[in-house]
């Protein structure tokens, strides 16, 4: 079968390199264009980008989806099928170009967490399993009839980067799998509709939406923070230096030395317990030990590290 590729970061290229390993022939890959980043303004590729070049592919970078040079370049490749992992929305002038129609890979069990953030709300809100779907594109964003879905479990210790790593391997190898069954099905592949009344949203995670609230329960919190490490990572406030968390655990009182378990019996959601030589914060109904941080424009490190470089005393808050 004859492909086009659509993608851009490290969550497409596990898909991408699959394709490349299967007898079906990649037309070309399409990607975002190079950006400038840092303080030097240097371009920057994107990983798919990086992959295809490995390989020698045909690669396109459009502004516009809806230039009429890109969609007539699309039209003259001829492909059989559009594969899209993490990429931008596809007008139509593109997606119903192919003969066998576009699909989309999704990291979730849709119609749950439809957007563009599902890995970090799955987390966040406490599932204990999601999963990756492929489905065909419709103009409405993650709508389109189902193909094929497989679950993947998430563990209490996973975090937004390590489900990531997970779903972008069991992604690719579900986009093989959708790709096989669309060739041998010609033309009558087996689809089910998305039932719309148990759709869930997972908007983009933006700045606002990353600090914490230490009155939520320690639970809540604890999700919160694992559902956006390692990025763009959940933050909090002390004197006013902003501090981004990346790992915690919860703790029973008992986890704090005798003299101090009265004032961790009492103290107010963000208050801080130190006690031997580790930190603790309070939430409403339990305590959270600070594991992994970093204060503003300095390194990740551990908590032990942070309190011996950085001036925190017991009863001070995190705002």
């Amino acid at each position: 079968m004859n492909v086009i590729f659509m993608g851009t970061p490290s969550f497409a290229v596990p898909s991408l390199e699959k394709l490349l390993a299967s007898p079906h022939t990649l037309l070309a890959v399409i990607t975002s264009p190079d950006k400038t980043r840092g303080r030097g303004l240097m371009l920057s590729e994107s990983e798919v980008k990086k992959s295809a070049k490995n390989h020698s592919l045909k690669i396109l970078q459009p502004e516009s989806l809806k230039d009429d040079k890109f969609v007539k370049e699309i039209e003259n490749l001829k492909p059989d099928l559009i594969v899209v992992v993490a990429f931008r929305i596809l007008p139509k002038e593109i997606f119903t170009i192919p003969s066998n129609g576009s699909i989309n890979l999704h990291a979730s069990l849709l119609p749950k967490y439809r957007g563009a953030a599902p890995i970090n709300w799955a987390i966040i809100k406490g599932e204990k399993e999601t999963g990756v779907t492929t489905f065909f594109l419709q103009e409405k964003v993650d709508t389109g009839n189902i193909i094929l879905q497989n679950k993947c479990e998430i563990n209490n210790d996973d975090d937004a980067g390590s489900l990531h790593d997970k779903l972008a391997q069991l992604g690719a190898d579900t986009v093989l799998s959708t790709v096989k069954l669309i060739e041998n099905s010609k033309g009558s592949v087996p689809v089910y509709k998305q039932d719309n009344t148990l759709a869930t949203s997972a908007p983009k995670i933006t700045p606002d939406l990353c600090k914490i609230n230490w009155n939520d329960s320690v639970i809540n919190i604890y999700n919160f923070i694992r559902g956006l490490s390692p990025y763009p990572a959940a933050y909090t406030f002390n004197k006013g230096n902003r501090i981004k968390i990346f790992k915690t655990c919860i703790v029973g009182r008992n986890a704090v030395s005798p003299a101090n378990q009265r004032f961790a019996l009492h103290s107010s959601p963000g208050e801080i317990v130190i006690s031997n030589d580790k930190l603790y914060v309070t939430c409403t109904d339990g305590l959270l030990e600070i594991l992994e941080l970093q204060l503003e424009g300095k390194k990740r490190i551990t908590a032990k590290e942070f309190m011996m470089g950085y001036k925190i005393q017991i009863g001070e808050n995190f705002q």
